[in-house]
C-alpha cells in the first residue's frame, strides 16, 4: 500500500506535492518522493523515512517547476527501505518520464524474467521498474476504433500496450516534460481522485489531500481509464472497454483510508460507521458488557456506529500517541511489536472494575489484540471481549496490502474460539461477510473480498 500525489499547471507544484503526500503519509512510512519538472529538465528527490523528514526546505527549493508527482511508500514488493523509494525516473526509447505507482503487479516476476533475458537491467527490486522497461520496449499499440488526440499519438500507444500486459493492482502517475498521464486498472482495486483549482489539476490516492492545496474533488479515475493532462486540457481513454466485474479493496474503507476521505463513491467514513452498526445487529441479545471502547484510531469511527445502534456507551479507554506510526503497516513483526507497546495508553477509570467491549478495525495476525487485552486487564478490566469490525482474515493479499502468507493470518491457523484463547479475551466476535457487504455500496460484485473469502478476482499462484 502506497500513497500518490500528482499536481500540474500548479506555481511551486513540488510544494503542493508535498503537502499531499503528508497528507497521505498513513498509507506508507517507509520512504518518500518527489519528482518536478520545468518543462526543459526533471528534478529529483527520494529519501527514506517520513515525509517531514525526508524532504527538507532545501530539497523543495530544487524541485522546480509547474509540475510534479510524489509517492510514500509501504513496500508489499521489493526490498524495504530507501532503495525502492519513488518516483522512479527513467530515460528510455520512448522518452524520458518519472512514474509512482500504488499497487501490486501479480505477474510482476514472470514479466521482469522476461524482460530480463530480452537485456533490460533492473536497478531495484519493486515491481514498479516493470512498467518503464515494458514502455521501453513496447513498439505501440492502440485498440481498434480508439481515436488518440495528435498530443498522445507519440508515447500513449506505448503505455496502453505496456499496461495490457501487466496484471494485478496499479494506479499510476507519470510525469513528462509537458503532461501528467494518469491511469487506474481495469478492475479499480486502488483509488485514484481527480481534483481541480481554477486552471490546475491535482491527483491523489485520497481525496483528503485536495483539502490542504485547496482543490475541489472533481471525481473518481475510473477503472481501466487512462487520463492525460497538459496544457491543451484533458482527455480520458479507455483502452480496455468497460468491464462490468470491478474489484475495488474493501480493506481500504476498513483500515488504510482516513475517515474524511471520499473513496469508491462513498465516505470512508460512513461505511465505517455502517460496519460498526452492522456489528451492533449481528450481536444483539448476545453481549452483556458496561462499556465500548475503540482500538484507535481506525477503530473509533465502528465503535460510534455500534455505540449508537446497541445503546452501549461508548468511552475512549485506550489514548493513542500520535508521534507513533501505525503498528499494522509496519515491514517486520519486531517493529509492530514494539509499535503496540509504544503507542497506547490505558484510561483506568474508564476500565477499572468494568465488563469492556473493544472494537478494533481487524484482526490479522494477533500481535495487537494479545497485547491490547493484556494492557486493559492490567487497568482493571473485569472482563475483555474483542469485537472485529470485519471477517476474519484468512487469505494472503496479492494486490497490495502486507499479508503474504497464510501462515502469519491467526485465523488460518484456529477457529474463532482458539483464537480467542490465543489473544486471552473472555469473548470474540467478527462481523460477518455478509454484513461487512451490506455496509458498502455495490455489493460483492464490486468489491475485492479475497482476504476474507478466498474468491480472487484475478489469477493468482497459491503455492
Amino acid at each position: 500500500m502506497c500513497g500518490i500525489f500528482g499536481a500540474f499547471n500548479v506555481e511551486n507544484a513540488s510544494l503542493h506535492t508535498y503537502w499531499g503526500l503528508y497528507t497521505l503519509q498513513h498509507r506508507g512510512q517507509e520512504s518518500a518522493g518527489i519528482c518536478s519538472t520545468d518543462g526543459e529538465n526533471f528534478y529529483l528527490v527520494k529519501k527514506q523515512g517520513l515525509v517531514l523528514e525526508a524532504l527538507r526546505k532545501e530539497d523543495l527549493e530544487r524541485l522546480k517547476g509547474s509540475a510534479a508527482i510524489g509517492h510514500v511508500r509501504y513496500s508489499t514488493a521489493g526490498d524495504i527501505g530507501g532503495t525502492n523509494a519513488q518516483p522512479i525516473l527513467a530515460k528510455t526509447s520512448k522518452g524520458e518520464f518519472a512514474i509512482a505507482h500504488n499497487g501490486n503487479l501479480t505477474n510482476y516476476k514472470i514479466l521482469r524474467k522476461e524482460l530480463s533475458d530480452g537485456g533490460a537491467v533492473f536497478k531495484y527490486t519493486s515491481d514498479t521498474e516493470v512498467f518503464v522497461h515494458l514502455i521501453d520496449v513496447s513498439e505501440g499499440w492502440v485498440p481498434e476504433g480508439l481515436s488518440l488526440h495528435p498530443n498522445d499519438r507519440e508515447f500513449l500507444p506505448h503505455l496502453f500496450d505496456a499496461l495490457r500486459k501487466v496484471e494485478g493492482a496499479y494506479s499510476i502517475l507519470l510525469l513528462l516534460k509537458d503532461r501528467i498521464i494518469a491511469a487506474r486498472d481495469p478492475l479499480g482495486f486502488r483509488p485514484l481522485e481527480i481534483g481541480r483549482h481554477g486552471e490546475s489539476w491535482f491527483f491523489s490516492s485520497e481525496s483528503v489531500a485536495f483539502d490542504i492545496v485547496g482543490a475541489e474533488f472533481k471525481r473518481e479515475l475510473k477503472p481501466g481509464e487512462v487520463l492525460v493532462v497538459d496544457r491543451d486540457g484533458i482527455r480520458s481513454y479507455f483502452p480496455f472497454g468497460d468491464r462490468e466485474r470491478k474489484a475495488f479493496c474493501i480493506f481500504e474503507f476498513i483500515y488504510f483510508a482516513r475517515p474524511d476521505s471520499y473513496i469508491f463513491g462513498d465516505w470512508v467514513y460512513e461505511v465505517r460507521k455502517r460496519l460498526g452498526r452492522e456489528l451492533a445487529r449481528e450481536l444483539k441479545g448476545k453481549l452483556d458488557v458496561d462499556v465500548v471502547i475503540p482500538v484507535p484510531d481506525s477503530g473509533i469511527v465502528p465503535t460510534i456506529g455500534f455505540s449508537e445502534e446497541s445503546g452501549i456507551p461508548m468511552e475512549l479507554g485506550l489514548i493513542r500517541n500520535h508521534y507513533v506510526g501505525r503498528s499494522f503497516i509496519e515491514p517486520t513483526q519486531e517493529l509492530r511489536d514494539l509499535k503496540v507497546l509504544m503507542k497506547l495508553s490505558p484510561v483506568k477509570p474508564v476500565l477499572n472494575g468494568k465488563r469492556v467491549a473493544i472494537i478494533d478495525d481487524s484482526l490479522v495476525r494477533g500481535t495487537t489484540s494479545r497485547r491490547i487485552v493484556k494492557m486493559l486487564r492490567r487497568a482493571g478490566a473485569k472482563e475483555v471481549h474483542v469485537l472485529i469490525a470485519s471477517p476474519p482474515v484468512k487469505f494472503p493479499c496479492f494486490y497490495g496490502i502486507d499479508i503474504p502468507t497464510r501462515e502469519e493470518l491467526i485465523a488460518n491457523r484456529y477457529d474463532i474460539e482458539g483464537i480467542r484463547e490465543q489473544i486471552g479475551a473472555d469473548g470474540l466476535h467478527y462481523l460477518s461477510v455478509e454484513g461487512m457487504l451490506r455496509a458498502v455500496k455495490g455489493g460483492a460484485k464490486t468489491y475485492c473480498t479475497a482476504c476474507f473469502t478466498g474468491d480472487y478476482p484475478t489469477e493468482v499462484d497459491l503455492t
